[in-house]
């Protein structure tokens, strides 16, 4: 995914983001994409306010997870 699918106002990543789509598409299908686009946003404005874990910490909280 591009950066560019992420530019601009939330309304026009949503309408860029249906225009990519076939007109097939079904309203769960689009939804789970305006989903998908929305977390992978909180990610990176998560990622830009310096919350991250470095790959040591989440080795460390997946071992407990699985308990391995």
């Amino acid at each position: 995914m591009s950066v560019e699918m992420l530019a601009g106002t939330d309304k026009q990543i949503a309408f860029n983001a249906l225009q990519r789509m076939p007109e097939s598409a079904t309203l769960d299908e689009i939804s789970e994409e305006i989903a998908i686009l929305a977390a992978i946003q909180r990610g990176a404005a998560a990622a830009d306010a310096g919350r991250t874990l470095t790959h040591a910490e989440i080795k460390l909280r997946s071992a407990s997870w699985t308990g391995k």
